[in-house]
């Protein structure tokens, strides 16, 4: 897979971790410019890649990536002008024609946009939406009030749920964040990808007592995969990317977050970037962030506010024209910093049993944020033209959320782990207060993006993941009949069993690497995975994973080893 992609077959194992926990702050002085916005863009200068900062036409920053070979430049945005098809003159008919053949053709075509109307009129797709990816860091299965945590304050998220479909049964790609990053932005399972942890993956995320060295994997995204921002740039999209990316290789020592250049969003899409780096988690949720594409500008404000600033001003700079936005908010994220007075609200209740006073303040926080860019939505008259795909990147963190009642948290391929909070809002196309009950994972939203955009693949390699839109329209059902998901790397807190797992209809059997046995379970009556049913129910179990076996093979899934002794 790695030749096929023109990168090294060398996997190596990175130094720096995901980038979230007791992060040391840089010692790094930034001096405040003023206010402003930056668009970061690749450009080519004396034969190499470099990442150019631009403010109001002056170049404030030049720094150039130490790559082999070039990259191309970003070309300038095309005009809608020129994606306009020009008027033909139609000469089919030269002679007169009786106007009975008139008649008999407007008799036809009545009666054939009531059949399409009667039959088809549920699915036809508005043309060239605007697109508004949200996807929040860690947010849980039960970290909405919509999902039924009434403990917690999230009106605009919740109104999103109004508006549109909620999934109760969506998973992200994996129970860490960059797969399903990766899996989001190309369609591919992360055991296609071989980006299988959170980058990079570390030795040190192993137990003492670890009986298996967890798989290789890649430690970014290689630029030359397809990804959905490149497909809708090349149709005509202004393509703007904000917040966390997490998918450039490890972060160098003493920067602001900085890693390979090469594999920033920039290099996969997007005309503009705004705090996309090598960081997993910010270094500090108020200005000065210290990360390097999102240069200080208003002291204390809080990072989700920031970005929400720089999507809306992106809005607005193309309402004329079809847009891309990718809101990948870093919260709520470690660490657990929120606005004092939030904090302070919740602290003072006595309700929140197992959750995180400065965690629920994260969210409420990070709901009005989105609030924000739903109100610029409705000013810019935009919202009926706009598509909103919202979810999480994995499962809440243990120790400040509460998943009850899903077992388990982050880095666990038990339902906390893996399933999220999901909502679709398309006005006129999506149904106001719909549910689904679907299995739906990180991998569907690059297809369903393409079809609503009427987007045609420049590629041909299959995908992992099955466009949404039968689901949103309500006109049919998907084609797969089951989801997987390959987990073969130590969590960052190493109490994790490397495994796969496979979701069919009501059952979800998980496989561990270290010992050959199975979980069984089934979801529809025992929704915390409490009992297991391998034991009693062994023919389901082994069809199940001879199932999973043929998908791990297909997509040449990386498999953990014997560790050695030392």
């Amino acid at each position: 897979m790695l030749n096929e992609i023109g990168e090294s077959s060398k996997i190596s194992a990175l130094i720096i971790g995901e980038g979230r926990y007791q992060m040391p702050r840089p010692t790094v002085k930034v001096d405040r410019p003023p206010p402003h916005s930056y668009h970061c863009l690749p450009t080519i200068a004396d034969g190499q890649p470099n990442i150019v900062c631009d403010r109001i036409g002056q170049s404030i920053v030049d720094r150039r990536a130490q790559v082999c070979g070039e990259l191309p430049a970003v070309a300038p945005p095309r005009t809608q002008a020129e994606f306009a098809l020009p008027r033909q003159k139609d000469t089919s008919m030269s002679r007169p024609v009786p106007s009975f053949f008139f008649f008999c053709l407007t008799v036809w075509s009545v009666a054939s946009l009531s059949l399409d109307a009667s039959v088809l009129g549920a699915t036809r797709l508005p043309p060239r939406p605007n697109v508004l990816m949200i996807m929040i860091d860690d947010l849980g299965w039960m970290d909405l009030r919509c999902q039924g945590n009434e403990r917690l304050h999230t009106p605009n998220i919740d109104r999103l749920a109004r508006e549109g479909m909620r999934f109760t049964d969506a998973y992200a790609a994996a129970p860490v964040c960059s797969p399903t990053r990766a899996a989001v932005l190309t369609g591919l399972s992360p055991a296609r990808l071989h980006i299988t942890n959170h980058i990079p993956d570390q030795k040190r995320f192993a137990p003492p007592d670890a009986t298996l060295v967890s798989a290789p994997m890649l430690d970014h995204l290689p630029a030359q995969h397809e990804t959905f921002p490149k497909e809708l740039k090349s149709a005509g999209y202004a393509t703007g990317f904000f917040g966390k990316w997490h998918l450039a290789g490890a972060r160098k020592q003493n920067t602001q977050g900085e890693g390979d250049l090469r594999y920033y969003p920039e290099f996969h899409g997007f005309d503009v970037n705004h705090g996309g780096c090598a960081m997993g988690g910010p270094f500090s949720y108020f200005d000065p962030f210290n990360l390097h594409t999102l240069p200080p500008q208003t002291p204390g404000q809080y990072l989700p506010d920031r970005l929400a600033d720089e999507l809306i001003g992106f809005m607005r700079a193309n309402r004329d024209r079809p847009f891309l936005g990718v809101l990948w908010n870093y919260t709520v994220h470690w660490p657990m910093e929120a606005p004092a007075e939030l904090i302070k609200k919740y602290e003072g209740r006595d309700d929140l049993g197992q959750l995180d006073a400065r965690y629920a303040a994260m969210i409420e926080a990070m709901d009005a944020s989105v609030g924000r860019i739903m109100r610029s939505l409705d000013e810019l008259e935009l919202t009926d033209k706009t598509l909103i795909l919202f979810t999480s990147d994995n499962g809440a963190f243990g120790g400040v959320a509460d998943n009850r009642p899903l077992r388990a948290a982050k880095g666990y391929l038990y339902e906390g782990g893996i399933r999220v909070p999901q909502i679709v809002r398309w006005p006129g196309v999506v149904a106001a207060g719909s549910t689904c009950d679907t299995p739906v994972i990180s991998m569907d939203f690059l297809p369903t993006i393409y079809e609503a955009a009427a987007v045609t693949r420049s590629r041909t390699h299959r995908l992992d993941g099955e466009s949404l839109m039968p689901l949103l329209t309500q006109a049919g059902s998907l084609t797969r009949d089951a989801i997987y998901f390959h987990y073969p790397n130590y969590a960052f807190h190493g109490g994790n069993r490397l495994g796969s797992v496979i979701r069919q209809g009501r059952y979800k059997l998980i496989e561990r690497f270290d010992d050959g046995s199975l979980e069984l379970y089934d979801l529809a009556n025992d929704l915390g995975e409490t009992r297991n049913l391998a034991a009693t129910q062994p023919t389901q179990a082994a069809t199940l994973r001879a199932r999973l076996h043929a998908w791990r093979q297909d997509t040449k899934a990386a498999l953990p080893v014997t560790a050695k002794p030392e």
